[in-house]
């Protein structure tokens, strides 16, 4: 389902109120938990990540503030958990400049296409990925942006657009909160 690094470093979590049982008595699913105003750095909005979300009783984020990276901070991770599992990943990392990042043969066995606004990304049904040159305001670096989640509530035929309007957002976001390009 997921593939690409999942590494924890110190985070905030922010734990969303449970949604009501619809109908547990008679064994239907439970509602939809609710995502908080601001997830993922403040990168995306509830709506945008509702479709990964599905059904269960609560909804957990994990993730800092921001996804600001510098010299010292190399990463930012986020993760979603509905109850317990999780639902949505995102992750940018800043790598010294010049060191190769090499695809996960787990991206590649999910027939990947290119990503028509990254020279170096790829989109496949459960996530997107890029990595790209960037020059900051004292020195060049690599970035690399990575997104995947559940996928199973979501039909076929809008996975790839909606991982791929997803990270066009992301990076747009990521370049402004890294400095990439600055």
């Amino acid at each position: 389902m997921m593939a690409g690094p999942r590494t924890h470093r110190a985070a905030a979590t922010v734990v969303a109120g449970a949604a009501l049982l619809a109908g547990c008595s008679d064994g239907k699913p439970s509602a939809a938990p609710e995502l908080p105003a601001s997830t993922c750095f403040g990168a995306f909005t509830p709506t945008e990540l509702a479709p990964f979300v599905g059904t269960g009783k609560e909804v957990r984020v994990d993730a800092p503030a921001d996804a600001r990276l510098t010299a010292g901070r190399d990463s930012a991770i986020c993760n979603i958990y509905v109850d317990g599992k999780t639902r949505f990943f995102a992750s940018a990392e800043r790598l010294p400049q010049g060191q190769h990042f090499f695809w996960a043969p787990a991206v590649d066995e999910q027939k990947p296409e290119p990503l028509p606004f990254a020279e170096n990304g790829k989109l496949w049904d459960g996530g997107a990925a890029i990595f790209l040159s960037c020059k900051g305001p004292t020195e060049a670096f690599e970035l690399k942006l990575w997104l995947d989640g559940s996928t199973e509530q979501i039909e076929q035929k809008e996975r790839r657009p909606l991982f791929a309007g997803l990270m066009k957002k992301y990076l747009d976001f990521a370049r402004q909160q890294t400095g990439c390009g600055a």
